[in-house]
């Protein structure tokens, strides 16, 4: 474990020496988040009306809160160092190193978007408080509670998208499939809340990542209740451990047929 932390804490130095290029990346933060909050603001004639439950407040809070998860939590060592460590072959000088080639991306991945996450948490709030004011009903005293399942929640994703990249041990490329669930959290789980669906279609998504990825930790924020908190942390903790099972059983397999090959 003293490993993992170690190879944590040396990413986490190494990408303070590269702020400027993720405050750099607040552009396209700023421009996204600029687009919806004028469309919301437009949406909501009567600041006073509710559409599916949702304030404006609240609606321009989930937005904010999701689009923080979404550019906070991204990172390339995930969605293409993996693949492409596969595919050129250096996989196999990851696999002989003494510690585990998974646990050393995951911890690697921690390191890069702790930092990140900060800056953008940091930036989306000033964006919030200029745009709406303070989201009405908060209480600093369910911090804790929230930051739990926003953590969770980075968790899966990492083993979502690290399971995807480890398919380019059958596959050739592996990036359209990357491309179909960024697309698939982007339009589902960020630009809208879930009780914005047809009836139908909320239970089904409610099954998907994109409950436990995005959608559960932004409403545990802006509407907070021990209940949810409580099926939420169950259905996260079942999804990190089948999704992670997913990604070791992947793994193993891919690393056995690389042998098995002989690289």
């Amino acid at each position: 474990m003293k490993k993992y932390l170690f190879i944590f804490k040396a990413t986490f130095m190494e990408s303070l020496q590269y702020v400027m290029n993720i405050i750099l990346g607040f552009i396209t933060f700023f421009i996204v988040l600029y687009v919806f909050l004028n469309l919301w603001d437009y949406i909501y004639s009567d600041s006073a009306s509710l559409i599916s439950g949702y304030s404006k407040n609240q609606m321009i809070w989930y937005v904010i809160l999701t689009e923080i998860m979404w550019f906070g939590t991204r990172n390339r060592t995930l969605t293409n160092q993996i693949a492409n460590d596969i595919k050129s072959g250096a996989i196999a000088y990851g696999i002989n190193k003494p510690y585990n080639y998974i646990f050393y991306m995951i911890a690697r991945n921690l390191g890069e978007v702790a930092i990140k996450f900060v800056l953008f948490l940091g930036a989306g709030i000033i964006i919030g408080y200029t745009f709406v004011g303070g989201l009405p009903g908060f209480r600093f005293v369910n911090l804790p509670f929230i930051v739990i399942p926003f953590l969770i929640g980075m968790l899966i994703n990492s083993f979502l998208q690290m399971s995807i990249s480890v398919l380019s041990f059958w596959i050739e490329d592996s990036t359209p499939f990357q491309w179909i669930y960024d697309k698939m959290i982007i339009v589902l789980g960020i630009l809208f809340p879930i009780e914005m669906f047809p009836g139908w279609a909320q239970p089904i998504m409610k099954l998907t990542p994109i409950f436990v990825v995005t959608y559960a930790p932004a409403k545990l924020v802006i509407d907070f209740n021990i209940h949810m908190f409580l099926n939420v942390l169950l259905i996260q903790g079942i999804y990190a451990a089948v999704s992670f099972v997913i990604l070791m059983g992947l793994y193993q397999k891919g690393v056995k047929r690389l042998n098995v090959n002989g690289g």
